[in-house]
């Protein structure tokens, strides 16, 4: 079971590393908002970065924000930096779990990852970058096991919705899931919306990257997961969704690789059936369309190059039209936001023979939110923090480089995030008789 407990050389619940960034500030309001949440009604915790004078300001604007004047004096700071081996490990002495901020991960990742496997803290982060996370299974899966520590990627936006709501989806399901379509759709306010810089960075690299993440992915020697009832096959890259009566593309992200790691894991270790997945967005009318298609043959072409890269992150609301921004989005425009999963699925009734039918009861259930980059996944992060903090004893039996799903997949953190303004419901389910395939 996970050490969760607090002592006197490490006195510390969380640590937020990067708390400074853009992310990390709104991961530090989201502590001090849930503080109450933690083991016997309290949480000890600390900031961390590499500048002593950014971490006092972040703590001043979280203190403004919250009207808790306290923070100032009652939150540590630790100064530590990626580039500074000594002073990770000493950050992570201290910690129960570090909360890591830091992207590109692919760049300062690592080094967090290795320290907190060597000095016994958790680690979870908010990466999307399959690279770094399949890279940090392959590398640290064994000595985290050994040591007794939990490393549980993509717990933001990238992938808790999508891999919890695949469970949640499974869980309601009256028989045996065989596949699931997940459809993303984004709503912003009169003021629109953006992302910040830093996820189009990761995206970037993400792209140039894409030779060296087949062949991490060789070197698992994963055999092909076994394909239950009806083989899902792949959409178009560019189709018209009946479902969100919009036109949609497969969705770009991470949640397809975090899902399928899940899936492999429940199957292996828990003899679970595996459940297909594909992932799609909606992106709205032709004008979307023409800018998407627009913006997306200029970023293909320059991510070949060097010079090319470095003009993409330089003007990065330019080659976006807009969509990423080195300043990212206003509170205002956050507070506008929302995003909604619909999942619909498929498999078959519990008096249905696996070996001879195929699929008939369908079920859709939807996951909404409020703002995805800077509302959503802070709350996703610490929540999860949380149920790792409440809920060791559910988690895994073992230590390890683990997904959301199958870190959580036997606690209430679904639960933990509908109090928090995530909303996972059941839309309908319909068992078809033996034979007659239903739509939704």
């Amino acid at each position: 079971m996970a050490r969760v407990e607090t002592s006197s050389s490490r006195p510390y619940h969380l640590v937020i590393f990067g708390a400074s960034g853009f992310t990390g500030q709104f991961v530090v309001e989201e502590v001090a908002r849930t503080a109450s949440e933690g083991p016997k009604g309290s949480l000890k915790w600390a900031v961390a970065g590499r500048s002593k004078q950014k971490l006092e300001k972040v703590l001043e604007q979280a203190a403004g924000a919250l009207s808790k004047p306290e923070l100032r004096a009652e939150v540590d700071i630790i100064v530590a930096d990626v580039g500074e081996p000594d002073s990770l490990a000493a950050m992570c002495k201290q910690a129960v779990i570090v909360l890591n901020c830091v992207g590109p991960y692919r760049f300062y990742g690592e080094p967090v990852v290795k320290a907190c496997v060597e000095n016994g803290a958790h680690h979870i982060d908010i990466s999307g970058e399959p690279q770094f996370l399949e890279g940090m299974q392959l590398n640290y899966s064994s000595q985290a096991a050994e040591k007794g520590v939990y490393i549980i990627g993509s717990c933001g936006f990238d992938s808790i919705p999508a891999d919890m709501g695949v469970l949640y989806t499974r869980d309601q399901f009256k028989g045996t899931l065989t596949a699931v379509e997940s459809f993303l759709t984004v709503s912003a306010g009169a003021e629109g919306g953006c992302i910040h810089d830093g996820t189009w960075q990761s995206a970037i690299y993400g792209f140039a990257d894409s030779q060296k993440l087949q062949n991490l992915r060789r070197k698992f020697n994963h055999k092909p997961l076994p394909t239950v009832g009806t083989k899902l096959k792949r959409r178009g890259a560019l189709f018209y969704c009946n479902e969100l009566q919009q036109y949609s593309v497969p969705f770009m992200g991470s949640d397809p690789s975090v899902v399928k790691r899940t899936q492999r894991f429940l199957t292996e270790e828990c003899q679970a059936t595996p459940v297909q997945y594909g992932a799609y967005a909606g992106i709205g009318g032709i004008g979307n369309i023409i800018k998407m298609l627009f913006a997306g043959m200029m970023f293909l072409f320059l991510v070949k190059f060097s010079f090319g890269r470095n003009l993409l992150i330089k003007y990065p609301e330019f080659f976006s039209f807009g969509m990423f921004s080195k300043a990212g989005p206003t509170r205002k425009q956050m507070e506008a936001s929302s995003f909604q999963f619909t999942f619909y699925g498929e498999g078959y009734t519990e008096e249905q023979d696996t070996s001879q039918e195929k699929p008939s009861a369908k079920i859709r259930t939807r996951v909404q939110g409020p703002e995805a980059g800077y509302v959503a996944t802070p709350i996703a992060m610490v929540q999860a923090a949380l149920t790792l903090l409440n809920e060791a004893a559910a988690l895994p039996k073992k230590g390890g480089v683990y997904t959301p799903g199958a870190a959580f997949a036997k606690t209430t953190l679904v639960d933990r995030l509908n109090k928090h303004g995530f909303c996972e419901h059941l839309l309908i389910c319909i068992t078809g008789r033996k034979g007659k395939n239903l739509d939704l």
